[in-house]
């Protein structure tokens, strides 16, 4: 086929065999962004969302989905992570978040770095809904990876 890693010669999918590679410390780091209103922003900065303190929920909710990104993705490995670290820049307009996993395997974690990035995002969303409904999710991206026979990268400023 065309080189991907997921699909047979026949173009089916598979899971990826790994067996052969080498165990070596691995980290990937994403981030993504939910804009909204001065409000909204203003209310969770404040602690005044009804439901709780968003960015301690969502920042355990992050850890929690990176934790259980094979069982949703279904060509992912399961891995044992060693650390995952989900951070916010709250500003006037948004909240960014930035997602950071790590462990010492045979394939990379940059899929876990997205899922926590992208439910951090979603549970943000689901707290402070009540206040702004037009709230945007977008931007969620790989910032960089280190590790692995591909080595590192880094997204371009």
């Amino acid at each position: 086929m065309t080189g991907l890693t997921h699909l047979d010669e026949d173009g089916a999918a598979r899971m990826v065999d790994v067996g052969t590679k080498a165990v070596t410390a691995r980290e990937a780091v994403a981030s993504g962004r939910i804009d909204m209103s001065i409000e909204a922003a203003k209310a969770i900065a404040d602690g005044l969302i009804k439901k709780g303190d968003v960015l301690a929920v969502a920042r355990v909710a992050g850890i929690m989905a990176a934790k259980k990104t094979a069982d949703l993705i279904p060509l992912c490995h399961p891995i044992a992570l060693s650390a995952v670290t989900v951070d916010f820049d709250l500003d006037p307009s948004g909240v960014t978040v930035t997602a950071t996993a790590r462990t010492a395997g045979q394939t990379g974690v940059e899929m876990e770095a997205l899922t926590a990035a992208s439910v951090a995002l979603l549970t943000i969303y689901d707290m402070a809904k009540a206040l702004d409904k037009a709230m945007v999710i977008g931007a969620v991206q790989l910032e960089a990876k280190s590790g692995g026979k591909s080595g590192d990268w880094r997204r371009l400023p």
